[in-house]
């Protein structure tokens, strides 16, 4: 037996379901949809969430809190992940772009103080933390803010 004489059991494919496509089809006109009602229409049917005209769960809770839409986030970066990096000159955004360290989509990068760093480094970002600023400047090392 070879690859191209390979074929699915007999009946086990069967044709796609094509309504609408006239009266010799079998399920022309209404295309198996019934006569009249929500469900024969186009877009007919309920919504997810209704509730048979019960007032709707995400209706009956209280609306809380606030969303701010013009909310930039931060790219993290851990002390820990700077003394990683095999650099001796200044680290930037862009290096930390280019090493895949945050995403290119990351508006705004911040440095936290999670792990241990023992040589000096000289960090520009747009954000540090008391104890990622501490950790540097003990190392030896300087934080210029963007």
């Amino acid at each position: 037996m070879r690859i191209e004489e390979l074929r699915p059991a007999p009946g086990s494919r069967k044709n796609k379901k094509r309504v609408g496509r006239g009266p010799g089809s079998g399920r022309g006109k209404t295309s198996t949809r019934g006569e009249k009602g929500q469900k024969a229409r186009s877009g007919g049917g309920k919504g997810p969430g209704f509730e048979g005209g019960q007032m709707p769960l995400i209706r009956r809770l209280p609306k809380r809190g606030f969303t701010n839409i013009f909310r930039e986030p931060f790219a993290v970066v851990n002390v820990a992940t700077l003394e990683a990096l095999a650099v001796d000159d200044t680290i930037t955004v862009d290096m930390l772009h280019e090493r895949g360290l945050i995403r290119k989509s990351a508006k705004r990068v911040k440095v936290l103080g999670e792990g241990d760093l023992g040589r000096a480094v000289k960090v520009r970002v747009h954000a540090v933390s008391a104890s990622a600023r501490a950790k540097i400047e003990a190392a030896g090392g300087s934080v210029d803010l963007i």
